[in-house]
């Protein structure tokens, strides 16, 4: 009887950890997963940077713009994104080269789109929506003249294999512009059935409580729609794009699932992406069918407070995702965290540790079991000996 008295072996969880001291994270949800790595962006303190940036109208000075602050300059911003000045002036070569060869294009666009760092800014809250003390990141798309000024941004690393991304940020602004958090692996012979994409978009010309997700392409060489690549989601409980929500994608084995302030809105199995990828978000438009055209003079912005990831990583010579991986079932991983469960964002906390992996060795369920099991097995030795 002493010995069934003895102190449990387990601790009341959740418990507040630091990265440190988690092995792998558990996300919940209804495809549930384990990935290596828990990144944390912030925002929402960076008053010393905000400032909006003048437009620059000249298509070659916006591209090769310097960043807008030191924000953008720093180790934080630089080793894990980078800004992008890119422009459609191929994609528009092509289009016209097709159209004159009497050949189908896969692109309507109308007007260049422009790339630029200047369009990726710190602003400070300045509507009753936000706190004056609040600042945010904020992507801008805006027409100007013949062309269209965008912005975009990417993940340093290239070799994410499956990850759970969120976003909280809202979309403002005029018709004409698309805001986007998604996946991409492009393919290496441009072949338009290779590519691996998986998409959240808003576009201004939607209503405000429509969402478009897909797993890229959605269309074929000929042209032609392919339905069951998209889910063209309403927000749950009455939220529209302008508010601030929180948007996850979880991409795992089996399908890319998209959730909006924990309810699960979206989920796609078809074409779901199998290689190593990247992270991007952008704001554009091009007055191609699926923008819309923006007016001159008009713009729209993607603003977020903050963007949070937890995921695997192959190395440049591995194939092979990580050891604690999305289609598995923690590998070796013993302490277990979550982001889900926490009572502030960006934080871990453990949800498992050694001894519920030693339980789940021994077939056991909970915690209460495990700590009479061991004093219940002990009697037994003693008996016997």
């Amino acid at each position: 009887m002493i010995l069934l008295a003895s102190p449990a072996l387990s601790q009341d969880y959740p418990q507040v950890a630091s990265d440190d001291e988690c092995e792998c994270y558990r996300t919940n949800g209804s495809d549930a997963a384990y990935f290596k790595t828990h990144q944390f962006f912030d925002f929402r303190s960076l008053s010393e940077y905000a400032g909006v940036p003048d437009i620059i109208p000249d298509e070659w000075n916006s591209s090769h713009a310097h960043a807008t602050s030191d924000y953008f300059l720093s180790d934080k911003w630089t080793d894990n994104w980078g800004i992008q000045s890119w422009n459609n002036s191929d994609i528009l070569a092509q289009q016209q080269a097709d159209e004159k060869a009497g050949r189908e294009t896969t692109s309507d666009a109308l007007y260049l789109l422009v790339n630029s760092p200047n369009n990726v800014y710190i602003e400070a809250g300045d509507d009753g929506d936000d706190d004056n003390d609040n600042t945010f990141l904020t992507m801008r798309t805006s027409r100007v003249g013949r062309f269209q000024s965008g912005a975009e941004f990417e993940s340093v690393a290239t070799g994410l294999h499956y990850l759970s991304v969120r976003m909280l940020a809202r979309t403002r602004g005029d018709a004409g512009g698309v805001t986007a958090m998604f996946t991409y692996r492009g393919a290496s012979d441009g072949a338009l059935a290779e590519v691996q994409e998986s998409d959240l978009e808003i576009r201004t010309l939607d209503p405000a409580r429509k969402v478009q997700y897909t797993n890229q392409p959605s269309y074929t060489d000929e042209g032609e729609e392919v339905p069951e690549a998209t889910r063209n989601a309403t927000l749950p409980r009455g939220t529209l794009w302008t508010d601030w929500a929180v948007y996850r994608m979880d991409w795992t084995p089996t399908r890319t699932t998209h959730y909006v302030d924990g309810d699960e809105v979206a989920a796609i199995a078809f074409q779901n992406p199998r290689d190593p990828t990247q992270v991007y978000f952008n704001c554009w438009s091009d007055g191609g069918s699926w923008s819309g055209i923006m007016r001159d003079g008009r713009q729209a912005v993607l603003q977020i407070q903050w963007i949070e990831m937890v995921f695997n990583q192959t190395d440049v010579n591995d194939v092979q995702p990580s050891k604690k991986r999305a289609d598995g079932d923690g590998g070796s991983c013993q302490k277990v965290c979550s982001i889900d469960e926490t009572d502030t964002v960006g934080t871990a906390v453990l949800i498992e540790g050694a001894e519920g992996v030693a339980s789940a060795i021994l077939g056991l369920s909970g915690w209460l079991q495990l700590t009479l099991w061991i004093p219940l097995f002990t009697m037994f030795t003693i008996g016997m000996s």
